[in-house]
């Protein structure tokens, strides 16, 4: 298995061109689809511009008042010198073990017909990396708590697919009809679907909109959010573990599809990683929408940092990073050619450090996922082989 802690000597954060995010999108299937793909990509720069506006508000107090943005930029070392130091295991500190907490579905909550459903919980142990973040961040309590909604077969334990949301889409219904997750409980796998931090239930009171805490409270947050989303996702495989699930396996949406390559390069316990349509470079991506970018833009010359500054200091939660303790046969990237959202050329970018993953393009954008049926099709079998060599080894 490779070592984690082998990096370049030119980091990616360096060697990525400073306008990638402006570069082409082409894929293999482009010829083959092209109305769809451009009518898509199009849709996808009209809706990706409201929720760029959504997040921009959330970002510009902390952006524009400059004693609280100081203080975040000084962090900034501490999250830089882990990104050189390249430990993952350093970073994505595993988790102590926690009771989960099991209950009905309430009133009113999703429950798939026919299917078994549980809601779970438990206290996240998760501590802040940075010293300095380890009181504010625990101070938002909503989100010290962990949910989940869990389909299981009650006659005996069963390879699980956990599956993890996109940023701001933690709705159990819409993401089980999106990702026709009851077709995979049908196909031998229970299920279970996991709120990612400061979503769902796990917002604060008063947070204007599902996710808004995510980017809120600076950069030093948004990592500290992240490592987050990754322990919590290995408390999920600690209890599933523990119910005697032969096989585990992670699949997610954008922000879901980058927690599940992050857990693709911490935890091989698993059976596979298949992200979809995932971010992969979050600095370079938000360059790409408006009007985040051009408020980034405007951060960075207020405070006199670049592009590298502000990828390095991220970069300790990138799958760029880190070497995958998967084989490339439990690794596949699916993703739409109109995807505007999560651009091609990200997912090129991953599969080109994933040597020997499955790369699947399908004609369609971030939400609309045109020719569904084909990449399902493919990502069931892709699952079976991985699990069935799981269960050999």
């Amino acid at each position: 298995m490779a070592n984690n802690k082998n990096i370049a000597a030119a980091p990616w954060w360096e060697l990525l061109p400073h306008d990638f995010y402006r570069q082409a999108d082409g894929t293999t299937i482009d010829h083959l689809n092209p109305v769809k793909i451009a009518t898509t990509a199009g849709l996808d720069r009209v809706v990706r511009s409201g929720l760029g506006a959504m997040i921009s508000a959330g970002m510009a107090p902390s952006v524009l008042m400059r004693s609280g943005m100081k203080a975040d930029l000084a962090r900034g070392d501490f999250y830089r010198e882990m990104a050189d130091r390249g430990n993952v295991d350093e970073v994505l500190v595993r988790p102590r073990k926690v009771p989960v907490e099991t209950a009905r579905p309430r009133r009113g909550g999703f429950k798939p017909k026919g299917i078994p459903v549980r809601e779970l919980s438990f206290n996240s142990p998760f501590e802040a990396l940075h010293p300095e973040m380890r009181k504010p961040y625990a101070s938002l309590k909503n989100n010290r708590k962990s949910h989940a909604l869990y389909w299981s077969e009650p006659s005996r334990p069963r390879p699980t697919l956990i599956f993890l949301h996109g940023y701001s889409l933690s709705n159990y219904a819409v993401n089980s009809r999106m990702f026709s997750l009851p077709w995979f409980y049908k196909r031998g796998y229970d299920i279970l679907l996991v709120t990612m931090p400061f979503h769902g239930q796990r917002r604060e009171r008063l947070d204007p909109f599902n996710g808004y805490g995510w980017f809120a409270h600076g950069t030093s947050h948004v990592n500290e959010s992240m490592l987050q989303a990754v322990s919590d996702t290995r408390n999920w495989v600690d209890f599933l573990e523990s119910r005697g699930a032969p096989a585990i396996g992670i699949s997610g949406l954008s922000m879901g599809g980058y927690i599940s390559t992050l857990m693709a390069s911490v935890d091989d316990r698993l059976a596979f990683s298949i992200p979809n349509s995932p971010v992969v470079a979050p600095v370079d991506m938000a360059l790409e929408w408006w009007p985040i970018g051009p408020l980034m833009h405007v951060m960075m010359k207020m405070y006199n940092f670049t592009l590298a500054d502000y990828r390095h200091v991220m970069a300790l939660h990138s799958p760029l990073t880190y070497q995958p303790r998967l084989s490339p046969e439990q690794l596949m990237i699916i993703g739409g050619a109109g995807d505007r959202f999560t651009s091609p050329r990200f997912l090129r970018l991953l599969h080109d450090h994933w040597k020997g993953s499955e790369l699947m393009w399908f004609p369609g954008n971030h939400l609309l996922h045109l020719n569904q049926g084909v990449y399902l099709k493919e990502m069931l079998a892709f699952m079976d082989r991985a699990v069935e060599a799981k269960l050999a080894a």
